[in-house]
């Protein structure tokens, strides 16, 4: 078991977080250029003559620089096209109505609480795709002219939204 003699000469070998410095020398104060002669920086204010790194702003931090040449997003072709009005539309087949009681209404609010519809739509149209064999009131935006046969052919009534724009409409 060392003794207490040898413990607190160690801790005074340890530097103190709080007292450490850099070695002298080592530490140069910032050049502050651009401020004129008197400041010990000359004429051009240290920043050699001419060339881009003396010239104010400079542009090396602009978004995309690649140091003169051709930045990639101008090489690259443009491509696609993006519209700001077009009208995202969820489609839903017959099949995915067979889950719903017979005689039940199926509107958005019963498709969405059966987890059928994800977020951010415009309208909601029904396809034919599938079979049905219950009798089921269904409320969409829109159907298909096969989806509207098999739910009329089942017994059900296919109600289409009034808030949905025509779909011929001219504008």
């Amino acid at each position: 078991m060392p003794d207490s003699d040898s413990n607190s000469s160690d801790s005074k070998s340890v530097p103190i977080l709080s007292r450490l410095r850099a070695p002298a020398g080592a530490v140069h104060r910032k050049k502050r250029k651009g401020r004129g002669n008197a400041s010990g920086l000359g004429t051009n204010a240290g920043k050699g003559q001419k060339g881009q790194k003396s010239q104010s702003p400079g542009h090396f931090s602009k978004l995309g620089f690649e140091g003169g040449q051709t930045p990639l997003h101008r090489r690259l072709p443009k491509v696609g096209f993006y519209n700001p009005f077009s009208k995202r539309v969820t489609a839903l087949n017959i099949r995915d109505l067979a889950r719903f009681d017979a005689g039940s209404t199926v509107d958005l609010e019963a498709l969405a609480n059966a987890g059928l519809l994800k977020r951010g739509f415009d309208s909601v149209k029904i396809l034919g795709k599938g079979d049905l064999d219950k009798a089921l009131t269904v409320r969409a935006h829109s159907f298909s002219a096969g989806a509207r046969q098999k739910i009329e052919a089942a017994g059900g009534k296919a109600e289409s939204l009034s808030d949905a724009p025509a779909a011929n409409a001219e504008g």
